[in-house]
Formats: C-alpha cells, sequence, structure tokens
C-alpha cells in the first residue's frame, strides 16, 4: 500500500526523466565559404612567428638579399601563386594552402641588376588577382 501512494509523486518524475533535454539554440556562424576570395599583401625583409619583418615599400639592400612577400590569404582555394615581377620579368611561386585564413610567404633574392619598381601579386589557381603590393629596390 505504501508503493500504491508513492506511485502519484514518482510517476512524474519518472516521466520528465526520459523526455529529451531541450537543445540550446547555437548562433549561426558565418560559413567560411561566404567571405569572398581576398588576400593581405606585405613585403619585408623577413618573417618571424608568421608575421613580417622590416615592411617598406622602399628597400635599398646589398647585391644577394632576399624580400620576403607575406600574404594572409581568404578562400583562396587549394593554393595561391605569388608573382613578382618588373616590367617583363617575373618570378612565380605556387604555395598550398590547407585552410582559410591562412598566412604564408614567398622570397625573392634581389641580385645586381634588379633595382626598380616591382610588384608583388598573389593570384588564386584560376589566375584572379587577390591582393598586391608595390614596392622599390636599390641595390647598393
Amino acid at each position: 500500500m505504501r508503493i500504491a501512494a508513492l506511485i502519484p509523486l514518482v510517476l512524474p518524475v519518472a516521466l520528465l526523466a526520459q523526455a529529451p533535454a531541450p537543445k540550446p539554440k547555437a548562433e549561426a556562424a558565418p560559413e567560411a565559404t561566404s567571405i569572398k576570395p581576398h588576400a593581405e599583401v606585405k613585403v619585408g625583409t623577413a618573417v618571424e612567428k608568421m608575421e613580417v619583418v622590416g615592411e617598406a615599400t622602399d628597400f635599398k639592400l646589398p647585391a644577394g638579399t632576399k624580400l620576403y612577400a607575406w600574404t594572409k590569404v581568404w578562400n583562396p582555394g587549394d593554393s595561391v601563386t605569388v608573382v613578382f615581377s618588373k616590367g617583363d620579368a617575373s618570378t612565380k611561386v605556387e604555395l598550398k594552402v590547407p585552410h582559410s585564413p591562412y598566412r604564408t610567404n614567398a622570397y625573392r633574392t634581389f641580385r645586381q641588376g634588379d633595382g626598380g619598381s616591382w610588384t608583388v601579386k598573389v593570384l588564386a589557381a584560376d589566375g584572379t588577382e587577390l591582393g598586391s603590393a608595390a614596392f622599390t629596390v636599390e641595390i647598393q
């Protein structure tokens, strides 16, 4: 008889314990693919801890010095091409991009005769320009 008296008290608790707990509503995060493909581009004398060092637009360098094109890319696809160019001359470096956003860099060694106005462009796999930076080099 005591068990029969407890059933009205225990039954509602037992039924509630079986019901699934309501899931909290998560805020909708913007999808990575909703960001338009683009790149931030900087030129400097080194890259340390994934950041450009010695960033400038005018460089006075001894022959044999490397300049780095640092870039942070968003949604470029699986790879990008970094193109250093001066007039008709150009140097291309293809870099893998495993996720977005992604920071990477390429360098070019500047030798005697390489002085002048340069441009570095970051291109998507389909050739679309994602970003660029202009700089000048004077070889000492």
